[in-house]
């Protein structure tokens, strides 16, 4: 018998899963939730756009989950330790950690504690906005190759961006950074001893999404283009290397001192680690043709192409890039910066009534398609894909008197449907057919609701993911290709990989009354979100969603 552990780095917390190879079962899982912040996020009440995380959060998650993962197994008939062979690991991203020459966290340090800003930089941190929009605009001047694959925009929740606006704010930490290294590479450096900068692998998925890395241009961005934008850059990426790996190559070894803290033996492979959604897209067993969508505090849309194919470039999404998700495969990425946070904003903040998300669910399910009256933009946290516009707010359209919060916490439902629509037509006008679609998370597998208008907006059949870890489980399959357990990703995939017995079917009478309100909806995003629609006239929306209501409650 043969294990491996996958960890998965969300947003605010750390799960860990224990998979048998042989026969696919999830033995094991825990979670770690990050104490330091709220949920695990270290904001600033000056600033809206901040979100840190402490690192060491990161390390006490992975020394938690693994050894209550261990102790979990250990009541399974037959389970020994010692037959782990492969630890993988997925972050959130991007999420840099500004570190020294060995690779230490500065916030480790003494003389940075409490100090903010030399924390992790969370992916929802975006104080860098202006810097971001300096990137994209000297690309476009004199690299136009980095931006093609990235969309056509360079986004504040990404690694230049971040480290950009932290030399220039605050050069007091800025001067004591030897280089930034991903969550998803330092994690593996970690538990491998090879944090110093010189050892670190870096994965392609983190370089190639976030950070402008690709083979053809010989890696990061050059000294020429970094030097015009601040010449701090130029010894940062002096640290990083001409290469990057995929999930599924090892990173190195376990070593003797993490085998002692977490309870594994020593010498185990430790996979070169990957972004949640990545990996999240193999636990959920992708192929060609699917769109995997990992819905959470925001929602990731993944699907893969194969390399030996002519594939275009993409405006508005976040990333194309050779074996991001699977080898052979070029990976192709785009998402919401805000979902499960909007509901949970409504719920925490706005407190509607105080009504929980069970209750609200409850109420808005008896409401049919076009019954609120209501049209949403689900911007409280920008728009990641495909305006790349992290300066566009949420809005609310046709709020009457008699408007209840059931009815609201639907119009957001809808609203995130919408904007995934978006998404999914902009891959399909781009020639990626989307012959299935696999939606996994917490939201996916705990409320039928949200699916089933997910459904009846994008007009297919979702299928749900057969494991309720499913980032970690990708996580645990790139260690096993890693530990040599299964030749390919493929295997592993088949093996490994299960899809839920429920699917929910589009209705046609809800698809023909939400395919008028995405109408609206398109009207309203292009109005606010772009430059050729700013012009608009909206004179008719308000009108429409009056009409569409009356005609639902008619029926």
């Amino acid at each position: 018998m043969t294990y491996t552990i996958g960890l998965d780095y969300g947003t605010n917390s750390v799960r860990g899963l224990l998979v048998d190879l042989n026969t696919g079962a999830e033995i094991a899982t825990s979670v770690f939730n990050y104490p330091s912040g709220i949920n695990g996020i270290i904001t600033d009440p000056r600033d809206p756009l901040v979100a840190r995380q402490n690192p060491k959060d990161y390390v006490d998650g992975a020394v938690f989950v693994i050894r209550q993962v261990l102790k979990e197994a250990a009541g399974s008939p037959g389970f020994n330790p010692g037959e782990v062979i492969g630890l993988g690991f997925d972050t959130t991203g991007s999420t840099p950690i500004p570190v020294d020459a060995e690779g230490t966290p500065l916030a480790f340090k003494a003389e940075f504690a409490g100090n903010i800003d030399a924390l992790a930089v969370l992916w929802k941190d975006h104080t860098g906005h202006a810097e971001a929009a300096e990137i994209t605009a000297l690309a476009k001047k004199i690299r136009p190759e980095y931006l093609a694959k990235c969309g056509g925009t360079y986004s504040s929740e990404w690694f230049w961006a971040k480290i950009l606006h932290n030399i220039r704010a605050h050069p007091e930490v800025a001067e004591h950074v030897a280089s930034w290294v991903e969550h998803a590479d330092w994690m593996p450096a970690l538990f491998t001893g090879r944090t110093a900068l010189d050892l670190i692998k870096r994965g392609i998925c983190a370089a190639g999404h976030k950070c402008l890395f690709s083979e053809s241009w010989g890696g990061y961005p050059d000294v020429e283009f970094l030097e015009k934008l601040d010449p701090r850059l130029v010894d940062i990426v002096a640290t990083l290397p001409t290469t990057a790996f995929y999930a599924g190559e090892s990173a190195g070894t376990l070593t003797a001192e993490w085998a002692k803290e977490t309870g594994l033996r020593e010498g185990i492979t430790v996979s070169i680690g990957a972004f949640d959604a990545h990996l999240g897209a193999v636990g959920a067993g992708i192929t060609p043709g699917a769109l995997v969508k990992i819905i959470g505090t925001s929602t990731c849309d993944l699907m893969v192409a194969p390399l030996d194919k002519p594939l275009p470039d993409i405006v508005g999404l976040c990333g194309i890039v050779p074996q991001s998700v699977l080898p052979g495969y070029f990976g192709l990425e785009a998402g919401q910066s805000a979902v499960g946070d909007i509901f949970n904003w409504f719920v925490n903040t706005v407190q509607p009534a105080g009504l929980g998300h069970k209750e609200l669910t409850e109420e808005a399910e008896k409401l049919m398609a076009g019954q609120s009256g209501l049209l949403a933009l689900d911007w409280h946290n920008g728009n990641r894909t495909v305006l790349v516009d992290q300066r566009l707010t949420g809005s609310l359209i046709g709020l009457t008197l008699q408007t209840t919060p059931s009815e609201i916490y639907r119009a957001w439902v809808e609203a995130t449907a919408f904007g995934a629509r978006v998404i999914m037509e902009r891959l399909e006008e781009s020639g990626q057919e989307v012959t299935r679609i696999i939606n996994c998370g917490g939201i996916a597998a705990k409320n039928p609701m949200v699916m089933q208008i997910y459904a009846d907006v994008l007009g297919k059949p979702i299928q749900i993911s057969g494991s309720n870890q499913t980032c970690a489980l990708g996580s645990a399959i790139a260690a096993s290709v890693a530990a040599g357990a299964f030749e390919s990703f493929g295997q592993a995939i088949e093996k490994l990989t299960s899809l839920q017995e429920v699917q929910f079917v589009p209705s046609s009478k809800s698809q023909e009354v939400y395919n008028r309100l995405y109408k609206l909806y398109k009207q309203v995003h292009d109005a606010f979100g772009t430059v050729e629609g700013s012009g608009g006239s909206l004179y008719n929306v308000m009108k429409d969603l009056l009409s569409i209501k009356e005609e639902s409650i008619s029926e």
